[in-house]
């Protein structure tokens, strides 16, 4: 054979209507075996799915080649959740081939929106962390960022969640049962990763001693990439997840004797590695699986990243200078360690060079302020599986400590606080601890947050490394939660300003000139209405629930949690139907409050929350006396798609968590994004939204920080709350007297006992008179509808501080020292370097 090369040349797939709809035609034959007279909607959807996949594809290899080219340092973004999303109408928008490929298709007879709606929600993702990771690709790709997501190919992701009588059921989320075809299969790239064992210590021909992870059960971590465009198309990043795969399929002497199911049980063992988010983690098998999982992904993603350098490095010493390495939240913290190993077990650096470069490659963002929140691990589980690593953690505390010790001398209960090693109640090890040693900066997600974080739960941290812990206020992408979701109001905006504000939100301020403006405002109203009514049809089609589309849509839509007060809503409503059949209040203002959220399967009290929104639901809907005046929707399986239906049409934002319990949120950005107004008290991101959109605009209730510390403190009785006021305790009788649940009266003394009995720990009573007078306040604003359009145009507004590109170029600039690398022209050349 010759030596000469061929270079491949490839048809450049074009963006007009005629080059889309010949892609369309060519996948439809060859990519799904089918004629139109055949094909069905989901033929379709994948026919789609590959045409405009094509296009990515151009752009990613060109995008790669580009990083290649510039010797790009690159961010690794270590997640152990994305809630991607549905990704065709996305991808069309940051494209800029929507309406072409819309027009193409409908030529050829087939309607768009029932093409979308065929795409199942990749939701690798809980809730905020794994959106607010997704809306970060989307930026990082957006600014030109050298960027790679890191995480894990669940086959099975977030629950999908009903309601059955009442009651949240779970049901596994197979978004994988038709395939996916945005992702590409690596099976070239395999990682082994390792668990149990035992370690070996030996001495290394130069002295040195030298450790070897020896009998170990070890896993495949196998890489699958899903290009991830921002907008323009001129940057298209990469999100690699793994997937578990055994390092031995098939045990054939099993096979031979009979035995079919122990012949693959060390496939599927391996295997179960990837298989859901979140396992259950009531048990101690559940509980170790977790900690598997996130160490399988960090290790793989590791070992790839230094694999990449290595490919055209040979110089260890720049390693932080090509090597940025986020960890969100505490999940990926291991991280360290195993950095650690892979620089001094297998590529023989001494302990201090390791560290020296560690230390300038990681970075953390914490996301909670709960300490109960805060992942740690017993011991006696690490040294099991992961021996090694528990002897570097050791090793790290010891030298950390050290250097306290010299900077603090005599004070021992300061190395307690800050030991990695928790010694209280059984041994365990701080994950949020082992972060913070390891990495140079510390970010919190909001103002407040941040500052909480250095005077509570890091506050010694922040007392040995002042400036260390820094804020990076979250954001939204407006590409997803405002072009795409919310068309109408995108159109009308782009219609007045320019569609600059796809890039820059700080231009949506130039609103301001059009809040007064009664041509504007019409326009804006007739947007804000028909996403209501089809809300209003969703509702109906789903649940048979009629709801008025000129009532006031008061919406809370969160994870189901204690803090987040969904039960302060409640008792809001109650109040609400209380008065209305009482007639003492006949012009109240017709309200529809719509509920929606998940509550972890091992959360009982959260789900309990659910089945009373529910009973109370029943009765409401039901009660001829209330009429049209109130009702209470619960929507199930609470996932980014419902989202894109209900944000664009809430009239009310509600954010109402305990002061001082949310980090950031990022859903109270998205609903005011797309013009609701909040009801909310001084917690997270709240505290900034309402700087920016002005005190004016924002409906502030509830006790600050400062007043719930010195409640508590000085001691808190929920009791006289109860007893003091009439329709708090009219509202709570209820519930524990079982009006909403006649059939089994004592099914929410649990609740109330909580409230009553046990200390109301998130202060709902002490915030409830607060909370009624605001609701008042916001019933009798929406009466006068030019105003209350008029603060919700200034909402829109005042909303470009709260872009995720606002926060990346944060996070590039004073974490990452990353700098964007631009296309200065369309590239030639064509690689497989991914």
């Amino acid at each position: 054979m010759g030596s000469s090369k061929t270079t491949l040349q490839h048809r450049s797939a074009g963006m007009s209507k005629e080059a889309i709809q010949a892609s369309l035609s060519d996948h439809l034959v060859y990519s799904n075996s089918k004629y139109p007279i055949n094909s069905t909607t989901r033929d379709w959807f994948q026919t789609t799915a590959y045409a405009v996949r094509d296009r990515l594809v151009e752009r990613w290899m060109e995008t790669m080649q580009r990083y290649y080219e510039h010797d790009a340092k690159r961010i690794y973004y270590l997640s152990l959740e994305f809630l991607m999303g549905r990704t065709l109408s996305n991808a069309m928008l940051n494209l800029e081939m929507n309406e072409q490929c819309k027009t193409a298709l409908y030529e050829l007879g087939q309607e768009f929106e029932a093409i979308a709606e065929i795409e199942a929600d990749a939701a690798l993702g809980n809730g905020g962390l794994g959106r607010l990771a997704a809306c970060f690709l989307d930026s990082m790709a957006t600014l030109d960022l050298p960027c790679y997501g890191y995480g894990i190919r669940y086959e099975y992701g977030m629950f999908r969640q009903s309601i059955e009588h009442g009651a949240q059921v779970e049901h596994p989320d197979n978004w994988l049962r038709y395939g996916n075809p945005w992702e590409f299969p690596r099976p070239e790239l395999l990682y082994p990763v390792k668990f149990h064992g035992r370690v070996v210590e030996y001495k290394h021909e130069n002295g040195l001693l030298r450790h070897h992870w020896v009998d170990t059960d070890d896993v495949m971590a196998m890489a699958y990439d899903t290009p991830v465009p921002g907008y323009g198309g001129k940057t298209v990043n990469n999100m690699r997840l793994w997937a578990a795969k055994s390092s031995r399929d098939f045990e054939l002497r099993y096979f031979n004797q009979g035995n079919y199911i122990q012949a693959v049980a060390d496939k599927n063992e391996s295997e179960n590695l990837s298989k859901v988010l979140y396992p259950d983690d009531s048990t101690e098998m559940g509980r170790e699986l977790r900690l598997k999982q996130q160490y399988f992904f960090v290790s793989a993603s590791l070992q790839d990243m230094l694999f990449r350098y290595k490919k055209t490095h040979a110089d260890w010493t720049q390693l932080p200078d090509k090597i940025a390495v986020q960890l969100n939240d505490t999940h990926p913290s291991i991280a360290v360690a195993e950095m650690m190993r892979l620089l001094v077990d297998i590529h023989h650096h001494s302990w201090d060079e390791a560290w020296a470069l560690t230390t300038r490659i990681f970075s953390y963002t914490n996301h909670t302020l709960m300490p109960e929140a805060l992942e740690t691990w017993p011991v006696a589980m690490l040294e099991s599986l992961l021996p090694r690593h528990l002897q570097i953690i050791y090793e790290i505390n010891h030298r950390f400590l050290q250097q306290v010790m010299h900077q603090f001398p005599g004070d021992g209960e300061l190395l307690r606080r800050l030991s990695i090693i928790d010694e209280n109640g059984g041994r365990r090890v701080r994950m949020s601890h082992l972060a913070i040693v390891g990495s140079h900066t510390v970010n919190g997600v909001a103002a407040l947050h941040t500052e909480l974080m250095k005077r509570t739960i890091f506050a010694d941290f922040e007392r040995i490394s002042p400036g260390k812990i820094i804020n990076m206020t979250n954001g939204v992408t407006p590409r997803r939660w405002l072009n795409q979701s919310n068309p109408g109001l995108a159109a009308l905006i782009t219609e007045n300003i320019g569609k600059g504000w796809l890039t820059d939100l700080d231009q949506l301020q130039k609103l301001r000139d059009y809040a007064g403006d009664a041509g504007f405002q019409k326009k804006f109203r007739a947007v804000k209405q028909a996403n209501k009514e089809r809300l209003a049809g969703m509702i109906r089609k789903q649940l048979g629930i009629a709801v008025d589309p000129d009532s006031l849509f008061d919406i809370q839509i969160k994870r189901i949690h204690e803090y987040k007060r969904q039960l302060l809503n409640v008792l809001h409503v109650i109040t609400l139907y209380n008065r209305i059949r009482s007639g003492a209040y006949p012009d109240v203002v017709p309200r529809t409050v719509i509920i929606a959220g998940k509550a972890a399967p091992g959360y009982a009290m959260a789900k309990r929350i659910i089945r009373l929104i529910n009973d109370i639901a029943d009765i409401i809907n039901n009660d001829q006396q209330v009429g049209g005046k109130l009702k209470l929707v619960f929507i199930p399986n609470y996932d980014v798609s419902n989202a894109e239906r209900i944000v664009p049409a809430a009239d009310l934002s509600e954010q109402i968590s305990t002061a001082g319990t949310e980090a950031s949120g990022t859903g109270n950005m998205k609903l005011a994004l797309n013009g609701a107004l909040t009801i909310g008290t001084l917690d997270g991101a709240n505290i900034e939204i309402r700087e920016e959109v002005g005190a004016e605009n924002f409906f502030l209730f509830g006790m600050t920080t400062e007043e719930v510390d010195t409640l508590r403190r000085h001691g808190y009785d929920p009791l006289r709350h109860y007893h003091g006021n009439a329709e708090l305790k009219q509202a709570l009788d209820m519930i524990a007297s079982g009006y909403f649940c006649p059939d089994e009266p004592a099914r929410y003394r649990e609740i109330i006992d909580v409230l009553l009995q046990y200390g109301d720990h998130y202060l709902l009573l002490a915030d409830y008179a607060s909370y009624v007078a605001c609701q008042d306040k916001v019933g009798e604003l929406y009466r006068d509808q030019k105003e209350w359009t008029k603060r919700a145009i200034l909402n829109v507004a005042g909303m470009g501080k709260f872009s995720s590109d606002r926060t990346i170029r944060e996070y590039a600039k004073r974490i990452w020292h990353v700098a964007p690398i631009v296309p200065q022209s369309t590239p030639d050349k064509r690689t497989d370097r991914t």
